[in-house]
């Protein structure tokens, strides 16, 4: 996936429902990133996105662009319609948002990759921690700095924070097998804090 997929699927949605700016998270949130990026964070074919000014205006979208549509058909990959509450992120993840114009008129809000990689720990399935040492082996991620980000982190519950605290340790002794490099100091874990909200399905 590239910028320019970006551009032909949000200049689709703007032609249907005449939002603008859109918010990318998940794996595809990489391609806000300014320098070169490993090609297994742009591999997903789905884009979780919402609407910046209306996020609920996304799910109008569904049937046009997402998954099974003709767009899809069309081009390979498709849009995945998601809400802002829809994955765990560290508090100030908005004030890190960074904005890629795709046209005169159009733009993308992209999450920062460090954003990104904390969800993705929160979630953790097996495509997400090959997301996450392939940003490290590539310097677009920094552990130190999702360490950072762990602790302005409120997890859903102790079993999502427990998961997500495992598979950042072991990626600290794996890149400091890896590098050669001393591991960063890990500060002491504190107890998550419930959220009360709901949550839909975790994007890719």
């Amino acid at each position: 996936m590239t910028r320019d997929d970006l551009r032909r699927l949000f200049a689709e949605a703007q032609r249907l429902c005449g939002e603008s700016e859109y918010v990318v998270i998940g794996s595809l949130a990489a391609l806000g990133y300014a320098g070169e990026l490993p090609e297994r964070m742009a591999a997903s074919i789905d884009v979780d996105a919402w609407c910046r000014a209306d996020p609920a205006r996304v799910f109008e979208l569904a049937f046009a662009l997402g998954q099974g549509s003709a767009f899809e058909a069309a081009h390979g990959y498709y849009l995945d319609p998601v809400s802002p509450r829809v994955a765990t992120l560290p508090e100030g993840w908005e004030e890190r948002l960074v904005r890629i114009g795709l046209d005169a008129s159009l733009a993308a809000w992209f999450l920062e990759p460090n954003d990104a990689a904390v969800s993705k720990y929160a979630r953790m399935e097996p495509r997400d921690r090959a997301w996450i040492r392939a940003g490290l082996e590539g310097g677009v991620l920094s552990l130190p700095t999702i360490d950072a980000r762990f602790r302005a982190t409120t997890f859903l519950d102790g079993v999502e924070s427990g998961r997500a605290h495992k598979a950042l340790d072991e990626d600290t002794s794996w890149w400091t097998e890896r590098s050669g490099e001393g591991a960063p100091a890990r500060r002491h874990r504190p107890r998550p804090r419930r959220r009360v909200h709901g949550r839909r399905p975790r994007p890719a």
